[in-house]
């Protein structure tokens, strides 16, 4: 196994760990967190706040380095521009996410642990994820 597969499979591990002790993979906490005007559950803020200092704290480390520890380039973003595509992107993913209750990466933890709308989310990403591919190609 290479460095970076290996990599990745522990990065992926901690995330998955990470979800199921956030409850992040549980579509009813999810949706009891975006319900601000009935019995709204913040302890997902905590959790988004903790991530957002993580990535902060990352991408400032990243920033100074050419290369990674494992030693590939570091390529960081660099548009900065807010354009109608990043916001319909958004409306987007936020809608869905406020629908089912799930977002990819506890979608794909939850079908492993068996739940059928996760499979339902997954598929219907998917779809979203084809037909804006055909849609790029036809621009």
């Amino acid at each position: 196994m290479s460095r970076l597969t290996l990599s990745a499979l522990v990065s992926g591990l901690i995330f998955g760990l990470g979800l199921l002790v956030s409850g992040l993979g549980n579509p009813a906490k999810v949706l009891a967190f975006l319900d601000l005007a009935g019995a709204w559950d913040p302890s997902l803020a905590l959790v988004m706040g903790g991530a957002i200092l993580v990535g902060l704290i990352a991408f400032q480390l990243a920033a100074r380095r050419q290369r990674s520890v494992l030693d590939e380039p570091i390529r960081l973003p660099t548009r900065r521009d807010i354009d109608r595509r990043l916001v319909l992107g958004s409306l987007g993913f936020g809608v869905g996410w406020g629908l089912a209750g799930f977002c990819p990466g506890p979608a794909v933890m939850a079908i492993g642990a068996g739940e059928a709308r996760a499979v339902v989310f997954v598929l219907a990403m998917l779809a979203g994820m084809g037909v804006f591919e055909l849609i790029e190609r036809q621009r």
